[in-house]
């Protein structure tokens, strides 16, 4: 398989200042995982939306795969209770 570029949108930086720091590792490195497997066991594709969503811990990684220009777009990361909610 190929090894799919990472990009995360200037307003992730606000989701992750957020996330405590214990946490923010382990959401780090299942981000970087993206790279080699953007539909890992445990992803699920958002109803609706061409969005995906991978859990790690009490926190969620939404994001959007491009399989053209092999490219996954990180757009969100937020604590499960918040994460679907508009504001």
């Amino acid at each position: 398989m190929a090894r799919y570029d990472l990009q995360v949108r200037p307003s992730v930086a606000k989701d992750v200042a957020a996330v405590p720091k214990k946490d923010l590792k382990k959401i780090l490195t299942r981000m970087e995982a993206l790279r080699e497997d953007p539909r890992p066991p445990g992803s699920t594709k958002l109803s609706g939306l061409d969005y995906y969503r991978v859990r790690q811990g009490d926190y969620r990684i939404v994001y959007e795969i491009d399989d053209r220009n092999s490219m996954v777009v990180v757009a969100k990361i937020g604590h499960r209770g918040d994460i679907y909610r508009k504001h």
